[in-house]
């Protein structure tokens, strides 16, 4: 099942805060981080913080262009926003559109019905979404 949601965190709050939730939520559900996008209980992922570059526009080029094997070995030490494979994933792209259609990724220019639209249509009609 996949689903996207917006939250308001709030004056003084940041992404940092943000994940550190997500991933509490996670170990309350009995997420244990041990292979790298191995089986696991709940995945909760920070997609964007506005139209925020973190670090920076290098830094998540660099993710964004890594060949796919070293992505699935390779884990960045720090938060990169916008995630660096949103772009990539039909799974994410799907709940996000019902949710944020018209949002613009920061570094591509593209909305998010956009870069749906340039996912495999039977990718993205393989989506299973929370109703």
């Amino acid at each position: 099942m996949n689903a996207a949601f917006a939250v308001d965190c709030g004056e003084g709050a940041g992404p940092q805060d943000l994940l550190a939730d997500l991933h509490a939520v996670e170990a309350d559900f009995g997420r244990e981080r041990l292979d790298r996008w191995g089986s696991r209980t709940l995945d909760l992922d920070l997609l964007a913080w506005g139209d925020d570059v973190a670090p920076d526009r290098a830094t998540l080029l660099h993710w964004m262009t890594l060949p796919p094997e070293t992505q699935a070995t390779t884990a960045p030490d720090r938060l990169i926003l916008p995630h660096p494979r949103l772009q990539d994933r039909s799974f994410v792209l799907v709940p996000l559109a019902d949710l944020a259609p018209d949002w613009v990724h920061p570094v591509l220019g593209k909305t998010v019905a956009a870069m749906l639209a340039d996912r495999p249509g039977d990718e993205r009609d393989a989506i299973s979404v929370a109703e």
